[in-house]
């Protein structure tokens, strides 16, 4: 009785912390981080600031959002007037100050590298106000590590989308050894706002809980690719009619993007097994020749077309 009578004060309190999550900060404007910044707008009705390192990936990024938007408001799923309200509630920013000025709530979006994703924490860290949790969308890498650029380890947790952001519904949250049960809770709760389930991953394990079940198969798959096995077309058919998946490892892999899928495989070689997770050469040749899928038009599939 008295375990239920203070687990309802504490779901109250992080209800009121909720709802004083006005303002959300976006770090990284690229394949993730504008869908991201899109559904917190338009789904959440968040005031969000997205910021990025150049204008021109600022840029690309709103230009996404808003050709998401055109198409929406074009099979008559949005209004033009909310469209219009989705992007008046974004504002892009070069400016890092700004963007964490008064903020209640930052994802960071940026490249699957521990020692940028740590620089910049502790950028975040030194500039928001201390109120504010500082949540990674890293796909692979140590929450803990990155808590330890900063000096609110309780405060700093993951927080997992899945790609298109806009379509996908998951977002797994991770844990570190020292994130809080309220940033966790709190975290539910503005990933329900934002039209999402969540699943929590309670170890910082490599990989967490997608990755590390779906990375060593779109490995495979590359594998088969290699070995001459069969045709992009075909290992995709396979799984997608044997197995169910909604869309083929290869197709998958492009729009993961090859370069965070060779990162993810790295990190598990070097944090569990060198043989186990190494990844097909293939892929390693894939992102020197810049193929990176989709987001480079070019990639297993030629996107252009």
């Amino acid at each position: 009785m008295n375990n239920r009578f203070f687990s309802n004060i504490l779901h109250s309190l992080c209800e009121v912390t909720l709802l004083e999550v006005k303002k959300v900060s976006v770090i990284g404007a690229g394949l993730m981080g504008h869908g991201i910044t899109q559904v917190l707008a338009q789904v959440a009705g968040y005031e969000v600031y997205l910021k990025d390192i150049k204008q021109e990936f600022i840029d690309t990024g709103m230009g996404r959002i808003k050709w998401s938007l055109g198409k929406l408001v074009e099979k008559e799923k949005l209004a033009q007037t909310d469209a219009d309200a989705v992007l008046k509630r974004i504002h892009p920013t070069l400016d890092m100050k700004k963007a964490m000025s008064d903020t209640d709530f930052v994802i960071e979006a940026v490249p699957e590298n521990l020692d940028l994703k740590k620089k910049i924490f502790a950028e975040m860290d030194e500039l928001a106000p201390s109120h504010a949790i500082l949540s990674s969308n890293t796909s692979s890498i140590s929450i803990s590590r990155i808590a330890s650029a900063t000096k609110r380890p309780d405060k700093v947790v993951g927080m997992h989308f899945f790609n298109p952001v806009q379509i996908m519904k998951l977002v797994e949250i991770i844990r570190g050894e020292n994130t809080s049960d309220e940033t966790v809770k709190i975290v539910e709760l503005v990933s329900q706002k934002m039209g999402k389930e969540t699943v929590l991953c309670k170890k910082d394990s490599p990989g967490f809980i997608v990755n590390r079940v779906l990375v060593p198969a779109l490995n495979e798959a590359i594998w088969l690719l290699q070995e001459d096995v069969a045709e992009p077309e075909d290992i995709d058919k396979a799984i997608k009619l044997g197995l169910n998946w909604p869309m083929g490892p290869i197709t998958l892999l492009d729009y993961v993007g090859l370069d965070t899928t060779l990162s993810i495989t790295k990190v598990f070689q070097k944090e569990m097994d060198e043989h186990k997770y190494a990844a097909a050469p293939l892929l390693g040749k894939m992102v020197k020749e810049g193929k990176l899928g989709r987001k480079t038009k070019q990639g297993f599939y030629d996107w252009n077309k």
